[in-house]
């Protein structure tokens, strides 16, 4: 099943940008298909004119379709998911999300932004019509350490609650896929 990995990072390097990709690894390891977009590497002038004629955002509309699931990806500014994020999730049809399981990450400086996710981003994937939102991983850059040579390590407690996502992503799939060839 494909899992779309969208990052809504405005910065490369960054940490929502590495634990996106901790957690696609992970996914790929459980035997799920990932592909990953790149908010930031959609062309700037059409994703801010909303440019439904340019190629590149009509693909990347497309690959949101057809996803099975999604795991969005986001830092934390201001108590608010990314702009760069708003502007591309804002192209999407109401129903850009209808059926998916949708996993929302983000990273921040601070636990005072743990809400962000639940407060601001959470309604859009609804309004979005997503299937089934997943409980949301809030990292501190305190809790992500990065090493050019060994990658990421996550402290414990990050650990386990991503290793608690992907299985709860992996079992949503699977419901899913078992109640679709029920009632096929």
């Amino acid at each position: 099943m494909s899992i779309l990995l969208i990052s809504g990072s405005p910065a490369s390097p960054s940490s929502s940008d590495r634990l996106l990709q901790h957690i696609g690894d992970r996914l790929a390891g459980h035997g799920h298909r990932t592909s990953h977009l790149r908010v930031r590497e959609l062309p700037a002038q059409a994703l801010l004119l909303a440019d439904a004629e340019d190629v590149e955002l009509q693909r990347a509309i497309a690959a949101v379709a057809a996803a099975r699931a999604v795991v969005i990806a986001t830092p934390v500014y201001k108590a608010a998911y990314s702009g760069a994020l708003k502007t591309f999730l804002d192209l999407l049809p109401q129903n850009g999300l209808s059926g998916k399981v949708v996993l929302p990450i983000a990273t921040g400086g601070s636990q005072s932004h743990l809400l962000a996710l639940d407060y601001a981003l959470r309604p859009v994937l609804h309004a979005l019509e997503a299937r089934q939102v997943l409980p949301s991983i809030f990292a501190t850059s305190h809790q992500l350490h990065w090493n050019e040579d060994d990658g990421l390590t996550l402290a414990p407690p990050i650990a386990s609650r991503v290793a608690s996502g992907i299985s709860h992503l992996s079992e949503a799939l699977q419901d899913h896929h078992r109640y679709n060839n029920k009632a096929a």
